[in-house]
């Protein structure tokens, strides 16, 4: 046996959902750059789902679908009003209430494929809901009920302040929706099929690949970001914290990628809307504080700034916590999730690698009463 850690290379699964081919990410085929600026984040759901485009039927059944199933339980609400104020992670908060949306639904554990998509869209529609009634419960406020004439990027921002969100806000929203979508066999969708080629229900696998997000080196890698650029403070600060990480060769979150080499595709777009955002908010030094960061690792190492990067600057500047912004991947990237998980269940084989074993041999059994 060849041993690969990190399954780095090894190619695990075919898959119609998504590509990375030298540099470029596709979903279904389609460009991520044309999708970012033209596609709405309904439109990239129903194709992950369903390998095309909608057309305009389609697209508005399926905002009609997703509107309407975006209530939560009054069960997870009054679940989230008995956690200890300020202690709970947004993203322990989400993996739970992912697994007990799942408790509340009939169809939970049908596994056939029109039941599979019903809850795919409870679930889709749900998430958003669930990330923003914790966020505003944690303060002290009620939650606020989706409503059925906003796009899922304006509700998003509605549920989560209670103001009508201006139109840059739903841009920058929508873009950063569209861009997290899906990113092929990453280490959260990989987890989900792995979970759901057991056989196990839809619920399980999206929990499932919370857990794996909530990693600070997959989906936790933005929150990290936004930490770094609060420490550094001002521009003039940034040129010696980043020297000091590299004379003590300390990470410096936000840069390089497992599978891309000459950069993430995905970056640029959030690097626009961080500048339009942080100078329409009056904050434009987390904008220039991040290309000054840029500037002084790229010069370094080959390393280009990966999609959570600038993410970090953008999420602030629309006055989000930062502790959601991991949440946020994941009311994106279900998207992708589910599509995997249904494509897992259309074609299923238990996924079972083996390890090469590497400790003690031929070993003597000792009773108890014997051992020193």
């Amino acid at each position: 046996m060849t041993v690969t850690r990190g399954l780095e290379g090894i190619i695990a699964t075919t898959s119609s959902v998504s590509s990375i081919i030298d540099d470029t990410l596709t979903y279904v085929g389609y460009n991520i750059d044309d999708l970012a600026e033209h596609a709405s984040f309904e439109e990239v759901v129903y194709l992950l789902w369903h390998r095309e485009l909608p057309n305009l039927e389609q697209l508005n059944e399926i905002k009609k679908q997703l509107a309407e199933n975006a209530k939560i339980p009054q069960q997870v609400i009054d679940h989230f009003k008995s956690y200890p104020i300020n202690k709970v992670h947004p993203m322990a908060a989400l993996r739970t209430a992912v697994s007990l949306l799942g408790l509340y639904d009939d169809e939970a554990d049908v596994m056939n494929n029109d039941a599979n998509y019903r809850k795919a869209i409870r679930i889709q529609a749900q998430l958003p809901t669930v990330v923003t009634s914790f966020a505003r419960i944690r303060k002290g406020l009620e939650p606020i009920e989706p409503r059925t004439d906003l796009s899922m990027a304006a509700n998003f921002l509605y549920t989560l302040t209670g103001e009508e969100p201006s139109e840059v806000a739903v841009e920058a929203f929508n873009k950063a929706l569209v861009l997290h979508a899906d990113h092929e066999l990453n280490a959260s969708t990989f987890t989900a099929r792995v979970c759901v080629a057991t056989l196990s229900d839809v619920y399980s696998g999206v929990t499932s690949a919370i857990g794996a997000l909530k990693g600070p080196l997959h989906g936790g890698a933005n929150e990290a970001v936004m930490k770094m650029l609060t420490e550094i403070g001002e521009v003039e600060n940034v040129e010696p914290y980043i020297n000091e990480k590299f004379a003590n060769k300390e990470k410096i979150m936000g840069f390089g990628h497992r599978v891309y080499r000459k950069g993430d595709p995905r970056a640029k777009h959030l690097k626009i809307m961080s500048e339009k955002l942080t100078k329409l908010t009056g904050q434009p030094k987390w904008y220039e504080m991040s290309t000054k960061i840029e500037e002084l690792v790229t010069a370094k190492k080959p390393l280009p700034p990966n999609v959570d990067f600038y993410s970090a600057s953008m999420y602030h500047s629309l006055g989000i916590d930062h502790d959601l912004f991991t949440p946020i991947f994941a009311v994106s990237r279900v998207s992708g999730w589910l599509a995997h998980i249904l494509e897992q269940y259309e074609n299923n084989r238990l996924i079972r690698p083996r390890a090469e074993y590497d400790g003690p041999v031929q070993q003597t059994f000792v009773p108890v009463e014997q051992r020193l």
